[in-house]
């Protein structure tokens, strides 16, 4: 005689596998940044004792005569010719292209943040004088500055939001797989109820 499978428990069964097939394929998304993200808190946490001596470094070059022209024009925060950015990615190897720059009188200046540092590069409009600067602050600024979001550009922004959404789809399909099993499990809810309570009452107590 064959068993007859109610709907109710074949319902269940269609939605705990969904459960488990999002929760596993969001952890695995996730797994990396998630570890990422939580050493780089970490070091944010300690970042008094674990700060670097930043080093600092000065390139120098100049400009092909047939191109300080392209530089009599510019003004505002307009950012460098393309055939300018060229010459100076040769000459001190800092991409410029695309980055604001500071017109005065007699320099162009662009600053160039990066993640784990700074960088600019300074033209002289009339010589065309090139002068660079370079500071590294370590590898540690540099993921922690990862962690922040920045000075790192539209692509790592742009990550960070698929990353968080993947950790809220594996946070929630967790706790829907913990409310799924809980009666065979009577501690789960005291210790979800603490992972609550917990950094709440530190927030209102000890955080002033």
């Amino acid at each position: 005689m064959t068993a007859v499978v109610k709907p109710k428990r074949r319902w269940r069964g269609w939605y705990l596998k969904q459960l488990h097939t999002w929760h596993w394929v969001s952890a695995a998304i996730s797994l990396a940044a998630m570890l990422l993200f939580s050493v780089t808190g970490i070091t944010l946490n300690h970042a008094g004792s674990l700060s670097a001596k930043p080093v600092t470094s000065e390139r120098t070059g100049t400009l092909p005569k047939s191109l300080l022209p392209q530089l009599a024009d510019g003004s505002g925060a307009a950012p460098l010719p393309s055939a300018v950015a060229d010459a100076v990615a040769a000459a001190v190897e800092l991409d410029a292209h695309g980055s604001a720059a500071e017109w005065s009188d007699g320099e162009v200046y662009v600053a160039l943040p990066r993640p784990g540092g700074d960088a600019w590069v300074s033209i002289d409009r009339a010589s065309g004088a090139i002068t660079a600067e370079i500071t590294d602050r370590g590898w540690i600024s540099y993921l922690n500055d990862l962690h922040k979001g920045r000075n790192t550009g539209a692509a790592w922004f742009w990550f960070i939001d698929v990353f968080a959404a993947a950790c809220i789809l594996f946070t929630l399909t967790g706790l829907l797989l913990l409310q799924l099993h809980a009666r065979h499990r009577p501690s789960t809810w005291p210790i979800v109820a603490a992972g609550l309570v917990l950094p709440a009452l530190l927030a209102v107590l000890l955080i002033h």
